[in-house]
């Protein structure tokens, strides 16, 4: 059933009752995992994740020589497993899900930039996902677990890899066009707010409307280091959207630091 975006201009509210620019709830954990090298647990909204970080390990030494010297970086391997009941339709995807394996490239090319990997030569960290529930902005909340695992894990960064999703309800909005709100007094400048792209997608959103994921490196709007859609959208609408969508990412980056200082005061609290 496609998503009715009709009421987003009447009450200026979504469906789960949030504004366009309103983030899901979002509870980060840290070390959640004890026996792991660093491991994190993160809800953004009903998409849960489990994150685990093992290594720099040695790297096993199989097939060509190894290369040497300044080159000889640690490697970064990402594993993402959905579990079967996450989602509704209770579909197990494998390790060779073209989605799964997209998103695992993402994640490695991501990391390798802000991992000092230069730090550890001829090893490898592996970066462990399990996504326990689905609601929407998985690359996202993928992104996020494995920032906090690997802070966690005590491995050197530049600085927060933080992502969110933000869509647009233009396409569809156009096409649905109801002659009868022209002569609601008022109605044209609410419509025109709705135009704005709404920030941090649940999965009914995300199956209806295009939607595009950023993720940024730094503080005071940072630099873009992800910016991946798996939908056709209005080209003119892409600025706008990756504006919203840096914004956010500067509010759950607010949300993950205030989380591991929170970590790191518990464990001076402990010592």
């Amino acid at each position: 059933m496609p998503l009715d975006t009709s009421s987003y201009s009447l009450a200026l509210l979504r469906l789960d009752g949030r504004r366009w620019n309103e983030l899901r709830r979002i509870h980060a954990v840290i070390s959640s995992q004890p026996a792991a090298d660093g491991s994190s647990y993160l809800e953004m909204g009903n998409t849960k994740v489990i994150c685990t970080v093992t290594g720099p390990s040695e790297q096993k030494r199989t097939g060509p020589q190894q290369p040497t010297g300044p080159t000889a970086s640690a490697r970064i391997d990402v594993e993402v497993s959905v579990a079967g009941f996450s989602s509704v339709d209770r579909k197990k995807r494998s390790r060779t899900d073209k989605r799964t394996a997209e998103m695992q490239h993402i994640l490695v090319s991501a990391l390798s930039d802000i991992v000092h990997t230069h730090l550890y030569p001829h090893s490898t960290i592996l970066i462990s996902l399990h996504v326990l529930s689905l609601d929407g902005g998985l690359l996202a909340a993928l992104i996020n677990a494995s920032t906090l695992a690997l802070v966690d894990a005590g491995i050197p960064m530049s600085d927060y890899l933080v992502a969110c999703t933000t869509g647009s309800t233009v396409n569809n909005a156009s096409s649905r066009a109801v002659p009868a709100r022209q002569t609601i007094p008022g109605i044209r400048s609410m419509a025109n707010e709705v135009d704005d792209p709404l920030l941090d997608l649940n999965g009914l959103e995300e199956q209806d409307l295009p939607f595009v994921t950023v993720a940024t490196v730094g503080s005071e709007k940072g630099r873009v280091a992800v910016c991946f859609s798996e939908t056709r959208m209005m080209a003119e609408r892409l600025e706008e959207m990756l504006a919203v969508g840096v914004d956010g990412c500067q509010m759950i980056r607010k949300v993950l630091d205030a989380s591991v200082k929170a970590h790191g005061r518990r464990m001076l609290d402990d010592t």
